[in-house]
């Protein structure tokens, strides 16, 4: 399982998720441009001290990540797609998530219908925080393929 963070804009959600990629031992791929320097203040603070568990790769665009990545890319989407406990993820899913205020392009979720998830919400709540999303989407996608069943 991968964390794929499709040009990330804000540095405490990236640093967010950089340490739930190290709590779960998955690969945080971040694409950019970013909105943000990796040295920021914000993006370390969030991580912690957990920077050295991260394994992060950073890509310079889509093509140059698309290229490298041999697996199955789920996309999310708080408007579209199959709600994620209704999905069947694969151990080798790259779970991709758009940029803050944009979400993930229409190009990308076009060219892979059957693969966008979104996070059921109840009320008038548009969408979730991109750091809180990961972990839903990452744990339920660890929970369908066992993986949580092998951790204390």
């Amino acid at each position: 399982m991968d964390l794929i963070l499709y040009q990330p804009e804000i540095p405490p959600n990236t640093g967010n998720v950089a340490r739930l990629a190290a709590a779960t031992g998955v690969v945080l791929h971040l694409i950019e441009p970013l909105g943000f320097s990796l040295d920021d203040k914000y993006l370390k603070r969030a991580g912690l001290d957990y920077w050295p568990a991260v394994r992060l790769k950073t890509w310079p665009d889509w093509p140059a990540f698309r290229q490298a990545f041999g697996g199955r890319l789920v996309f999310t989407s708080a408007r579209k797609g199959v709600p994620l406990h209704r999905y069947a993820f694969q151990e080798t899913d790259g779970l991709v998530f758009g940029p803050e205020t944009r979400g993930v392009p229409a190009e990308l979720l076009d060219g892979a219908p059957d693969r966008v998830v979104r996070i059921p919400i109840h009320g008038p709540v548009r969408s979730l925080n991109l750091s809180t999303a990961a972990g839903i989407v990452l744990y339920e996608a660890l929970r369908q393929t066992g993986t949580l069943d092998h951790w204390s």
